[in-house]
């Protein structure tokens, strides 16, 4: 059966159906390559490097690679099951000790002096934009290179996202790009340390400081990222983080809020657990529910996965981090390879996932599509990422609804107009041409698996000319 090139999107929600004490392994993640077509009577590909005789596997030739990547996520029974197993057994499951447990061990790994553990990241992001009062009426700052997890939590709070161009050697928000953007209606930026890369924090917080803007940092992929060695999510008023399945600490489904302002997390906490009281968010005996809230706790068994995970993410992130290096230095010279690029502050990389841009006129006029089935078939999966958010339908969806119609002036609701407004053409760019991914689970791999890699995409470019009839 011929192999399946997955995309995000797919690769999200198969990693969303792991239940509780199974691992699933989907094919994005283990990657049996399909057996070629023909045999070529050519000598054998080495893993470092490939004879140009040899034809792409896509035509018929062997495969680079016909090994299994490393799964995700992981499980060790005999070191990750003992808390597990007790929490379960106890039949204590909702929000108690396990789940102050992770948050005071994941506040203290950012380097933050509180955390809040959420059932996801995206509710996370919701949390933190009620809670610093972005409702209604109010703007916020949002690069259009992410998931619909960024963007979805600004409407859900009635705020209308306004979409700030990327620099596409980054992925990130171009901060050169913001203060045009800003209008009187704007109250945050929200920026997206994007497939684990840091955005340019310092530049963001200097502007955010000029214009006296709420930033609060979407670090969902970017799980001990670093800039100049402090943990980002860190930053900005709040750091929002997702734990869901394919993330680089899995627990299923979760998220956690971080921040150092205590009258800020003990809203958050309020907010979380239906708006009743809790530290600062007090009155007296008997009042009840006190602001408005909602039910996003965490369970006790969650938890006691998420502190398996975390104590193998920092040795992860430092071999995500040593064959991401490797690996962008293997590729950077094949002509039409552009890989990421960190800005100078960044002194840790997440690498959720590992992106470069693809240009089509290096390999022969070879169109990204093509590219991706051919290196899918040298047994590399790889995706071509996001699709442009800043034009779907579903704002249009928002901009109809009766809540917005009330909140905002008949002209800031014309979706012609807001698409043409938020109009982001490096960000088309990098969606619609040039976008190439590997999920993070590939770089827990061997010096070797990174040679295979760049071994397979020298063979596409050497054969570039025979795959142009392929479609």
């Amino acid at each position: 059966m011929a192999h399946k090139n997955y995309s995000r999107r797919e690769f999200i929600w198969r990693n969303s159906l792991t239940g509780l004490g199974a691992v699933l392994t989907p094919s994005f993640l283990t990657n049996k390559p399909p057996k070629a077509a023909a045999t070529s009577s050519a000598m054998p590909i080495r893993s470092t490097s490939f004879l140009v005789t040899e034809p792409p596997a896509l035509l018929g030739g062997k495969p680079v690679r016909t090994k299994d990547w490393p799964a995700w996520p992981l499980w060790k029974p005999e070191q990750d099951e003992k808390l597990l197993l007790e929490v379960i057994r106890s039949g204590i499951w909702s929000r108690d000790k396990v789940v102050s447990e992770f948050e005071t061990r994941w506040a203290s790994t950012v380097g933050a002096k509180r955390s809040l553990a959420v059932v996801n990241g995206t509710n996370a992001i919701i949390t933190a934009l009620a809670q610093l009062n972005i409702r209604g009426g109010d703007e916020v700052l949002v690069p259009p290179y992410t998931f619909i997890g960024t963007v979805a939590p600004i409407l859900a709070n009635g705020a209308m996202p306004v979409f700030v161009d990327v620099d596409p050697e980054t992925f990130q928000i171009d901060p050169a790009k913001i203060e045009a953007k800003i209008t009187p209606r704007t109250k945050a930026i929200l920026p997206v340390h994007i497939l684990g890369l840091p955005a340019n924090m310092p530049q963001i917080l200097s502007i955010a400081k000029k214009h006296n803007l709420v930033v609060i940092e979407d670090a969902c992929q970017a799980h001990l990222a670093e800039i100049n060695h402090q943990k980002v999510g860190t930053f900005g008023h709040a750091g929002c983080f997702s734990f869901q399945n394919s993330k680089n600490l899995a627990i299923g489904e979760g998220g956690a809020i971080v921040s150092n302002d205590e009258a800020f997390m003990d809203r958050c906490f309020s907010y979380h657990n239906y708006g009743n009281p809790y530290g600062t968010v007090a009155g007296a005996i008997g009042t009840g529910t006190l602001i408005q809230g909602t039910k996003l706790r965490l369970t006790e068994y969650q938890a006691a996965i998420g502190l398996a995970q975390l104590k193998r993410l920092d040795a992860e992130t430092t071999t995500r981090n040593t064959n991401a290096a490797y690996l962008k230095n293997k590729i950077r010279h094949i002509p039409g390879i552009v890989p990421y690029k960190l800005y100078d502050s960044v002194t840790r990389g997440a690498f959720h996932l590992f992106p470069f841009r693809y240009q089509k006129e290096a390999f022969k006029g070879l169109s990204r599509e093509v590219f991706l089935k051919a290196l899918t078939a040298e047994g590399i999966p790889c995706s071509k990422g996001y699709a442009t958010l800043n034009n779907m339908p579903y704002l249009n969806d928002a901009f109809q609804s009766k809540n917005f119609q009330k909140m905002y002036p008949k002209e800031m609701l014309s979706f012609r107009t807001y698409v043409e407004r938020n109009h982001c053409p490096q960000n088309d760019r990098l969606c619609n041409e040039e976008a190439v991914w590997f999920t993070q689970n590939m770089l827990l791999g061997s010096q070797s698996d990174m040679d295979e890699i760049a071994s397979a995409i020298e063979k596409i470019h050497a054969n570039a000319d025979k795959l142009l009839s392929q479609k």
